[in-house]
């Protein structure tokens, strides 16, 4: 069994994909959930992934991985979209708790997405801060239309992959980390109908990689 104090970013994203494979066949283990985990992480935690994703509520990455207390370092915003309190959140997890995988993570029927897509098509813009969200996804859509992509699954993927992109692009501390072989970026497209998540991109891990979701 992997110590996920040490493991690598190969173990690390092999632990989540099988934690994923236990919840979409319905037999999870439900594991570090107990109060002997509770007990043995109060002091300080030990994460082995960092998952960054949509804030949806169907999106909850304990129980989609089937990970428990001390596991996961999770950073969650509307659409995944970034700013520098994201950023900052995920280089924490990456540099000062060691964590050697970082997880951008998408679904299908993402409201920011659709917003995006809406605002481009006919000129439909929400109020308030939401606004602010849909015009950070926007880039995403414009990219998935000059590639040539119409699908919802094809948008979705193509916005995961700029924003696995751009943390790797702003964010120097991680870059470096994947450089040095410390750490890995993943892209994942998660399915609310059957559970599963896709991998969409990867930086630092040799896995293979649908062009959509």
């Amino acid at each position: 069994m992997t110590d996920v104090q040490t493991a690598t970013p190969q173990e690390a994203f092999e632990l989540l994909m099988a934690g994923n494979q236990r919840f979409v066949t319905g037999e999870p283990a439900h594991p570090n959930q107990d109060a002997a985990r509770r007990a043995a992480t109060a002091p300080a935690q030990r994460p082995f992934a960092v998952l960054f994703g949509c804030s949806d509520s169907r999106l909850a990455a304990e129980i989609i991985f089937d990970r428990g207390l001390g596991d996961l370092f999770v950073v969650r915003t509307a659409g995944h979209v970034t700013g520098n309190e994201v950023l900052g959140s995920i280089e924490y997890g990456a540099a000062v708790l060691d964590c050697p995988l970082v997880v951008v993570l998408g679904h299908d029927s993402c409201g920011a997405v659709g917003a995006a897509r809406a605002a481009l098509e006919d000129g439909t813009t929400p109020a308030g801060y939401i606004r602010d969200v849909v015009e950070r996804v926007t880039p995403s859509v414009l990219a998935a239309r000059a590639a040539g992509y119409e699908k919802p699954e094809e948008i979705l993927a193509e916005h995961v992959r700029n924003t696995v992109d751009l943390l790797l692009d702003r964010s120097r501390i991680l870059a470096e980390r994947v450089e040095a072989g410390q750490a890995a970026v993943v892209g994942l497209c998660y399915r609310l109908a059957d559970g599963t998540a896709q991998v969409v991109a990867a930086r630092g891990l040799d896995v293979p990689v649908a062009l959509s979701a």
